[in-house]
This record gives structure tokens, sequence and C-alpha cells, in this order.
């Protein structure tokens, strides 16, 4: 439509001006004695017109080709870049992809043209990393550096990937440090510092990473459980000598974190090897509460002093619900020996065997019938323990 009224408006202009030159009747006369020359007013209009724009194209052929080295390079620069861009591209595509060895050269390219040359150095120094090329990684890892100020973070979060990736985590840790104190943490460097921290022993920024990372859900819960229960059982097994510091540390950790499988069973048996045989007995009871396991009982008949007597009762009554548990049985028949109730020991004992033969039953049995002076039953008690696999 704009082209159809561009046509209409044209076309009235040619009428009205070739009207317009119809009725003129005007002359133009030039003088230079002896010469005159007298033109039509029209044809004077149309050559001076047409003088103009002849003079514009030969100034405009002139300027362009004057101009045209300079377009020539600006060309050429342009298909420079533009052939930098697409390497820088292809590098970056190339290293998510794993080709390596293309990547590198693409980046290489790109750094040579000078296109985001900070860029370009990261993923090249990744890209020689990942070819375990020391040299390559030594020369990236300075041309990193020159153009640190428009890359400084990635190129920090880029080596402390590969620190820890080359098990350099003390390394690691000292550019995590660095990141949290310029930026704060984020999941990418907690992910990491998680890394290097479990990989160094550092229990405590486990537990504290893997909750923080669960609470941003970059962990679920099944990730971060085992994390956090495998952090606390070495950090049990680190105070093992110091039982004071052992209970504490045990009363610090959330209820929700200590039913994890087997920590609590861990923490029993840390506190008794510290000879904290009281909190020993409450982990244990307060334990088998949340979740009934034979391994933790039998550890209940480990504690020692306090009130037999009142773990023998909270032990029978736990055999009211779990009657044919063995180890249950045999904490029993050591928990009545400790008390020289030796009837009721004994009978818990030949209950257990009944149920599942044990060495510890065995012998426990073999000693108590050494006690009763019945030495002939007491050896063949010994024998069984001795054949046991």
């Amino acid at each position: 439509m704009r082209a159809l009224l561009w046509l209409l408006t044209l076309g009235a202009l040619a009428v009205g001006l070739a009207l317009a030159a119809h009725y003129n009747d005007g002359y133009a006369l030039f003088v230079l004695p002896p010469w005159r020359i007298e033109v039509s007013l029209n044809l004077l209009v149309l050559l001076t017109i047409g003088g103009f724009l002849f003079g514009y194209l030969v100034l405009r052929g002139v300027f362009l080709t004057l101009g045209l080295p300079a377009r020539v390079r600006a060309f050429r620069a342009a298909r420079r870049s533009k052939k930098a861009e697409g390497a820088l591209r292809e590098g970056v595509l190339f290293w998510l992809g794993g080709r390596y060895a293309r990547s590198l050269a693409n980046a290489e390219l790109a750094w040579k043209a000078n296109h985001a040359p900070g860029l370009a150095a990261l993923v090249a120094l990744g890209a020689a990393h990942a070819l375990r090329d020391e040299q390559k990684v030594i020369e990236w890892r300075q041309r990193a550096t020159v153009h640190d100020e428009e890359i400084h973070g990635a190129r920090l979060l880029l080596e402390a990937e590969l620190a820890v990736e080359s098990r350099n985590f003390t390394e690691a840790l000292v550019l995590l440090n660095q990141i949290e104190h310029q930026s704060g943490r984020h999941i990418v460097a907690m992910r990491l510092a998680l890394r290097a921290h479990r990989a160094v022993g550092h229990w405590d920024e486990v537990v504290h990473l893997a909750r923080q990372l669960r609470k941003h859900r970059a962990l679920t819960d099944i990730q971060a459980a085992p994390l956090i229960a495998g952090a606390h059982r070495e950090r049990l097994q680190s105070l093992v000598n110091d039982g004071h510091s052992l209970a504490n540390y045990w009363d610090r950790v959330p209820e929700s974190e200590r039913q994890a499988p087997g920590l609590a069973l861990e923490a029993a048996r840390c506190m008794l090897k510290a000879g904290e045989h009281g909190p020993a007995q409450q982990v244990i009871e307060d334990g088998l509460d949340e979740e009934w396991s034979s391994a933790l009982v039998a550890l209940y008949g480990d504690c020692v002093g306090g009130d037999v007597l009142g773990r023998i009762a909270r032990a029978e009554a736990w055999l009211l619900a779990h009657p044919r548990d063995a180890a249950l049985l045999l904490v029993l028949g050591r928990l009545c020996l400790e008390k020289q109730l030796w009837g009721k020991a004994q009978s818990y004992f030949e209950a257990s065997l009944s149920l599942q033969e044990s060495r510890g039953a065995h012998i426990a049995l073999a000693k108590l019938l050494d006690r009763m002076e019945q030495s002939e039953l007491a050896n063949k008690h010994y024998r069984a323990a001795v054949l046991l696999p």
C-alpha cells in the first residue's frame, strides 16, 4: 500500500513538472564577447541538476576509492572476529562434550585473535587440565592471570575445581576461602568445599555444608543423610580419647540426625571405648526406643556400673517385645551374672544358644559353669566356642 502511494505521488509530481515546463517560456542568456549563448530556462534547470548529480557521483566514487583500504581492513577484522567467535563457541562446546584436544585448539585460536581472551584462556586451561598436559596448564594459567580483572571469580572457581580433581585439597580450600571472602558462598563453591573438607577430614565443616546444601535444595535428603551421618561417625571416632567432649558432641547432634542407620551404634561403641558407660547406656536405650537393633542391644551388656538391676528390668521389658532375640538373651545373662544371679544367667545363656549359637554365649556359659564347678559341661562349651567359624 505504501509503495502504491509513493508511485501515485511521483506520478503526480512528474505531471506537474511537465506542465510547468510546457508553459515556461523563459530563457537564459550567457554573454562572453564576442559570443552569446541563449538557452531555454527548462534546459538550464535540467543541465544544472544533471551537473550536480554528475559531480556528486564523481566525488562519491573518489571518496569510495580512497576509503577502500580501510573498508577492506574493517571487513577482514570483522571476518577474523566472527571466526574467533565461532572458534570460542566451538571450544566451549567441545570442552563440555569431552573433546578436550579440539577444545584447546579452538580456544587458542580465539585467544590469539584477542576475542574474549580471558574466557578463551579459562576454556583452554580446563581442557589442558583434562588432557593432563602440565606444561599447557602452567602456560594457560599464566595467560588467564593476565586477564584476571574480567574473569577473576570464574578463574578462582575453575582453579578450585581443578585443584579438587587433582586431589590438592589444601590449595582448593585456600581458593574457595578467597571466593567466599569476595563474593560469599554459592552452590558450586559449596559443593567443591564439601568435597575438599571431606577429603581432609574437616568433619564439622562437612556437616555444616551438607546441611546448607540440603537447605538450598542442592542436595536431596537421601544424598545429604549419608554424608552427615558419615561425618558424625568420623567425628565421634576422633573424640574417643576425650569422653567428656564425646558426650557433649553427641548431645549437640540433632534428634533427626541421630536416627541415621548405625549412628547410635557407633556412638555407643565410641563412648564405651572412652569409658563413658552412663552416656553409652543412654544412647543405647534411646536408640532401641527408636528402632530395634540386635547389634545395638549387644552393647548393653558392656555398660558397667550404675543401676544394674534397672538395666535388667529394662532388658526384660524389651524381651517381652523381642522374645527370640539371641543377642538380648545373651545381654540378660551377662547382666544377671554381674549381679550374681547365676541361675537366671544360665537360663538366659542357654536360651540364647538355643536360638543362635555364638562364641560369646558359649564362653560366657562355660565361665559360669566353671564357677558352679561343672567343669565337664564348661569344657564342652569351650570346645563348641573353638569349633565355631
